[in-house]
């Protein structure tokens, strides 16, 4: 079997972009990968918009558009990238979940309380209990991978989906911060009773205590007991709403002093959980829960940049809510690939 560099040695990086079935079009396998890319299409607890189940083959299928030359790493394709099947257990099971969970969502929208109701607290119970099961995939997926000394990113799916990593992570790193683009805050607590609800993935990560500090970015939806969560806890989450941020720039602060400013607080390790309704919904109009305002593409890269600039280890990310359309695959796919290129710095 050829090694990493015999395959860099003999692939042609400017050449057409192949469709061989892995991310980009790369020629890299499980072993000669330095990066592994997890597909999670998940989106059982969405209480808007679904769609972002079909995301992972929605970044694959557009990948190999891309062009390999990337300014930040030019070489960072020759880490070795290589995105798995996607479990083909998992798509069915969420597509069997996803009416039951509507059926929840649609009684706490009319105010049923469901702890009252036996056979929709049945349905909790299973729903929770088959997203607990994901979470172990994912943990166990990422284990073997980090094991091995590689680097993992996680491709949703709603929001919920990247637990399993973080928690892995967390067994071999005991202090790191989470940098967090999105638009809402993601801090509710078992949100519509879903106890791994898409909107409570933040309130989940920070039960780990080697999340020593959350920055979020680009936040413009957002609840009251969400504020006052973030206000009990000031040195642990630091939170940027797009509207201060606009209105700095618009009084003459550049993005750069801005990016600066919002990556000061974070600890040396870092991981990046980037929900893609954290950009201007033109860029991923398919996306679960999008919000008018946002980040330019650019603008988030210039912000993920300036994070490595700094002296900053990326740890590992997960790219989250992007819609199954051809044009929210492509935009994801940039993403996950300037993460891939980011984080071998």
């Amino acid at each position: 079997m050829a090694s990493r560099e015999e395959i860099v040695r003999n692939f042609d990086p400017s050449g057409v972009g192949l469709e061989n079935g892995n991310f980009c079009g790369l020629p890299f396998d499980y072993d000669t990968a330095g990066i592994i890319l997890l597909g999670v299409p998940w989106e059982v607890t969405v209480s808007y918009h679904d769609g972002t189940a079909a995301g992972p083959s929605a970044i694959l299928e557009a990948s190999p558009q891309l062009d390999l030359y990337d300014l930040d790493n030019s070489d960072g394709w020759q880490q070795g990238i290589f995105m798995p099947p996607i479990p083909d257990w998992m798509l069915p099971k969420n597509n069997e979940l996803r009416p039951l969970a509507a059926s929840i969502v649609r009684a706490t929208e009319q105010g049923i309380n469901i702890a009252t109701d036996a056979e929709l607290s049945a349905t909790l119970a299973t729903i929770n209990t088959a997203c607990e099961g994901v979470n172990h995939w994912l943990y166990d997926q990422a284990n073997r991978a980090i094991a091995l000394g590689k680097r993992v990113g996680a491709i949703g799916g709603d929001h919920s989906i990247p637990l399993g990593l973080l928690r892995s992570l967390a067994e071999h790193h005991p202090n790191f911060g989470i940098l967090h683009i999105d638009a809402h805050a993601d801090l509710r607590d078992a949100y519509q009773g879903f106890q791994y609800s898409h909107a409570s993935i933040m309130s989940n990560v920070l039960a780990l205590p080697q999340v020593s500090r959350l920055v979020q970015v680009g936040i413009r939806d957002i609840s009251h007991s969400e504020v006052a969560k973030i206000r009990q806890s000031p040195d642990r989450i630091w939170v940027h709403y797009d509207a201060v941020l606009k209105e700095k720039q618009y009084s003459g602060v550049p993005w750069l002093d801005l990016c600066r400013q919002i990556i000061a607080p974070l600890p040396r390790q870092v991981y990046v959980s980037f929900d893609v309704d954290g950009l201007d919904p033109k860029l991923c109009p398919s996306t679960g829960t999008p919000v008018p305002g946002g980040l330019e593409l650019e603008e988030a890269f210039c912000l993920l940049r300036e994070l490595v600039r700094s002296d900053c280890q990326i740890i590992g990310f997960d790219v989250s809510e992007v819609g199954g359309s051809e044009w929210d695959g492509n935009v994801g796919a940039r993403i996950v690939y300037k993460l891939c290129n980011l984080m071998g710095l």
